[in-house]
Parts: C-alpha cells; structure tokens; sequence
C-alpha cells in the first residue's frame, strides 16, 4: 500500500514532474516543480488556504509519482507533454486542438513551388502564416496561381529538359510557363517569385506599385493585351488586401494578442494573429475547468498548451495580465523559435488599446454563445448531472461504459462498448468484440463474457450502461462480482415499439420522462452503442459474403468458385446440382466435380 507521508520524506529538492492519481491508478493532476520536495508537500499540508478545487483534488490523491529534469524548463516542456497526453480531471484544460495552416515557397528548389501545408519544417523553403482561416488562405493561393504562371507539379525540371519530357496542360493554357521546357532562365521565374513573397510579406503596396510600372510600359508600347492583364492583378490584389486585413501600426512585428474572459468554469481566450503590423486572423479558445483558478494560472495554461501546438511562434507576445512562469516561458519559446520571444503586458499605448479590443471580443464571444453553452451544458454535463441524483451515484458520472450484443440467428455474435466521456461521444476509446466462448444466440452470457474481457484492462469507468433488461444485468454483475469490482450498473431497457424507456437495475426501474435532457441523452447512448454494434456486424457480414463453404473444398480455388457462383448464383443451387450439372460448369473437370458433388452429400 502506498504511504503518501512516507513518500513525502523520500521528495528530492530536485526540479521535476509530479503525477497524482487516484485510487484507480488513473491521473487526476499534472504539475511542474523548481523544487519537487517543497512543491508535492504543499499540496498535503493545511488545506486552510487551499481553494475548493484544490480541496476536492487532495481527498482523490490515493499515490503520486514524480519524474526529475535537469532544468526547471524541461519540467516545463514534459509537464506540457504530459497534459497533453493525459488530460487530467484537475488540469485547467484546452479544449481546442487546432492546428493551422500555412503558405510554403519551397525557395530550397530551383524553379520553387507554392504550397499550402500544416507544419513548418526546417528545409531552407520560406513559410508564411499560421492563418486561422483556411478560405482566406484558398483565396490567396488562387489569386497566386491566377496572377503568376508558376509550376504546381513536382517534376525534376532538370530531367525533364534532358529527357525532352512532353510538357503538361498548364503550359498550353497558360497556366504555367513551363520551366520543364528550358523556355524560361531560373533570374526570370524567380522574379514572380520575388513578387509572391512581396505580397505574402504584407508588402501588397510595392508589389501594387511594380504591377503599375509594368501596366504603364506596356500601354505605352502599345502592348494593351498585356496591360489589361497587369491590371487585372492589380485589382485582384486590392481586393484581397480590403477583404482580408486591417492596419494596427506602422510596426512590421510578427505579434500574437491574448486577452481572456471567463464564466463558472470556462473561460474564453482570444487570440489575434499580427504579421507584419497587420491582424491576418483571430481565433477563440475554450478553456475548461477554471473555477477557483486565478487569471494568471489560467492564462499561464492556455500559454503553455498553445504553444505546444504550434509550429510557428512569433516575435513577441502581448498578454493582458502577467502568467505564472512568465520567465521559463520566455525562454522555452525563445528556444522554441530559436530567437528571443518576448512576453509584455502592456500599461498604456496603442498595445494596451489593442488588448482591450481582444479582449471585448472574448467577453463578446461569451454573451453571444451562452445560451449555446447552455443548451450544450444541460445537454452533457447537466444530463450526468441528473444521471447522479436519479441513480444515487456517489460522484457524476464523467465516463460511462455501454455495452451491446449483435447477431443474426445466433450467427457472428459480437459485442460493442461505446464510452462518453463528460457526456460526450469519446471515438477513439470505442472497442469491438468477437463472441469467443458462446455458441448460439446467447446475449446474456455473451454480454457477460465481453465484460469480463473489459475488466481485465482496468481504469473502471464510473457508469456501466447495457443495451437491454434485467437479464443482462444479472449476468453482468456475477462478472463484477467475480473480480470484487463495484461499478454503477444499469441496463437500458426499451418498450414495446423498441424506443427507448428507461433505466433498470438488480434492484429498481426508473421510467424516464420522454421530454427530458436526461431521457435524450440516455437513448442518444442506447442508439450509438447499437449502431456501432450493428455496423461492425454488418462489416463481418459482408467479409463473410466472400467467403462460402466451398472454400473447404479440396480442388475449389478461387477462380472455380467464381464460376460456380456464376453459374448457380447461391450456394443452395450448388448444393443441389448432379454430377452433369456440376461438370457444365466452365473450368470444372471430373475430378472437381466430384469433390463437390461428394462434399455435400457426405452427411446424407
């Protein structure tokens, strides 16, 4: 059994990670450390001036690990890697996981390509971005490709010259010049180039400018055709520079703004995107369980799981409060980037009116969607709310395992679990079972014996949910019992038209009130764990389609059976088929014939 105060002793003054986890082994809380005896200890000694968070997570700790670092910053990257991978109960909790575009030149060739693309690399090609809007960034790609008649392909254009490769359709609609063709000097595509990253630089006034010079010359040489082409350039890129952004100085500083507004336990982060002195994108995050937490907690969170994420850091970063670790941030991200990032929160100026704008839009993101948040709140956690109070359950619900059994005729049974996690769908802990040891259609011992298959993966759900009656959870809760296991369990039970009705246990039934979030959000769990079981069924199903019995019949390949199926179009008809019948067949001969006309008559 671990000994917490005994543990506690063994803490070394020692910068590093500390994991708490309950008495399910599961981890309930991530946290870094400068110094891990100091730090761990703090957590269980008087709780007076703990907050109520803090409070409800101390009486959950049944054990801790620890993992020291060699520096205070890599206990910041691995706790950050840990959140991630963990998702604790009591971390505050980035909801979001975006990833964000970019536009890459691919300036490490020679005839370089423009590309859209999710990371940025360390390949000597230029990146712009990240972008939050993917059709701003669709837009600006095709008005490149419409502007400039540059490669898309990935050929080896030196190959191509020497082997005389035949050119694609771009060349012959114009749309690219065909470097491929030796037509055009690498000084001469590489100028649109220069003018590409002109324009994706901010720099839409000079590149504006070239574009008129060039326009002027060829209507003063009389070139009209060629003009009427730079001037419809020019007006493509003046309507993306009015449509897409807006001047916040003359500084050209890459810059992310942050500000935050919260309510009960979210709060909202707003986050505008500056390149260049422009705002190029926005972007709103939700962060969960913040009650308790302070500004700078949370913004110190959100921070440190942001910037995880992405690929790309700018120069500097404006926050409307300090952070917790404002300084070991500072430094990851500047080793992040490879350059120094700065962090500033500004007191006055034109970065503090900034601020203010960022932040009256989380504030207004907040109001706008919170009868949304509502609806989605009574429709999750409300429900597991209601879940508690009307089955009697200790604690709510936050994950809930369902089950189910399909099959047809007692043939291919399996099973399915679902699992929801704080009253929403979790897809990727879905699992699938092939009925092992039941023969026949058994759903009780089949249930049963899926169960049993569960439990020996431990990290108990807090709710067992069966698709089905009194039966199933008989014979669900010998397995429970078997391995001494206490878990909430409940079956789902349907009425006559097979709709979902209500709730039922060894003990008691609950009829659920049909107009009720409680009711929809029960029979959205009894609906999802049936479609998942039917869908894999089906998918067995049609596996099956391809096989037959006379797979097990010596000298019936492949190529036999086809025409056997052909010929007789099911297996009944084969069966029945006489010895001449068979021999009609195209590719049967004597001796195959034989072997199926024998197989099925070997019983009778």
């Amino acid at each position: 059994m671990f000994d917490i105060q005994e543990h506690l002793k063994q803490l070394p003054a020692e910068p590093g990670v500390y994991l708490m986890k309950d008495k399910f082994d599961n981890i309930i809380y991530v946290g870094k450390a400068k110094v891990l005896k100091n730090r761990v200890r703090q957590y269980f000694q008087s709780s007076k001036n703990h907050s109520s968070k803090v409070k409800s997570m101390v009486k959950n700790i049944d054990k801790f690990e620890y993992i020291i670092t060699d520096s205070e910053l890599e206990a910041l990257i691995l706790e950050c890697n840990l959140i991630k991978k963990y998702k604790p109960k009591y971390n505050v909790l980035l909801r979001d996981d975006k990833t964000y575009p970019y536009i890459k030149i691919t300036t490490n060739e020679d005839f370089p390509r423009v590309l859209k693309v999710r990371k940025v690399i360390k390949d000597k090609a230029k990146y712009f971005g990240p972008y939050t809007n993917t059709t701003a960034v669709n837009d600006t790609l095709d008005i490149i490709k419409n502007t400039y008649p540059i490669r898309t392909c990935n050929v080896d254009i030196e190959r191509a010259i020497k082997t005389n490769m035949r050119p694609c359709l771009n060349l012959h609609i114009k749309r690219c010049v065909g470097p491929c063709t030796g037509n055009i000097t690498k000084e001469e595509y590489n100028k649109m180039i220069e003018e590409i990253i002109l324009f994706l630089s901010g720099k839409e006034e000079k590149l504006i400018d070239i574009l008129k010079e060039k326009m002027n010359k060829c209507a003063m040489d009389f070139n009209f055709e060629e003009a009427a082409i730079y001037r419809d350039k020019i007006k493509s890129l003046e309507d993306m520079m009015e449509k897409q952004k807006i001047d916040t100085s003359t500084s050209d500083l890459n810059q992310d703004v942050i500000a935050m507004a919260r309510a009960h336990d979210e709060a909202c982060v707003q986050v505008f995107f500056v390149r260049n002195g422009k705002i190029v994108g926005r972007e709103h995050f939700i962060l969960e369980g913040v009650m308790d937490s302070t500004r700078e907690s949370i913004l110190g969170s959100f921070v440190k799981q942001f910037y995880m994420e992405q690929e790309y850091v700018p120069k500097e970063i404006i926050i409307e409060d300090e952070i917790e670790d404002s300084f070991i941030l500072s430094e990851w991200l500047s080793s992040k980037k490879g350059q120094k990032v700065i962090i500033r929160v500004p007191q006055k100026g034109e970065k503090k009116s900034l601020i203010e704008m960022v932040r009256k839009n989380a504030i207004e993101y907040l109001e706008k969607f919170s009868d949304m948040n509502k609806r989605k709140y009574e429709k999750s956690i409300g429900a597991l709310e209601e879940l508690k109070q009307i089955l009697n359950l200790d604690n709510i619900p936050n994950r809930i395992e369902s089950f189910d059994i399909s099959n047809i005729q007692g043939v291919d049974s399996i099973g399915s679990m679902v699992v929801f996690t704080n009253g929403k769908k979790d897809k990727k802990e879905y699992r699938r079972y092939k009925i092992k040891t039941v023969i026949g259609p058994n759903d009780y011992d089949s249930m049963a014996e899926i169960v049993e298959r569960r439990l020996k993966y431990g990290d108990f759900p807090d709710l067992m949910l069966l698709d089905g009656g009194k039966g199933q959870v008989s014979a669900v809760k010998k397995v429970l019992n078997k391995y001494n296991v206490e878990i909430p369990l409940w079956g789902m039970y349907k009425d006559d038209k097979h709709r979902t009705k209500g709730l039922i246990s060894q003990e008691k039934e609950i009829e659920l009130d049909r107009t009720s979030n409680l009711y929809r959000f029960v029979a959205s769990i009894q609906e999802e764990v049936h479609n998942y079981a039917i869908s894999y069924h089906r998918s067995l199903r049609n596996k099956s389609l391809t096989k037959s019995e006379l797979d097990d019949i010596q000298g019936i390949g492949e190529k036999r059976k086809k025409a056997l199926l052909n010929h007789f179009k099911d297996i009944e008809a084969i069966k029945k088929a006489t010895f001449e019948e068979l021999l009609e067949v195209e590719g049967m001969n004597k001796a195959s014939s034989e072997s199926v006309y024998k197989y099925f008559r070997k019983g009778k």
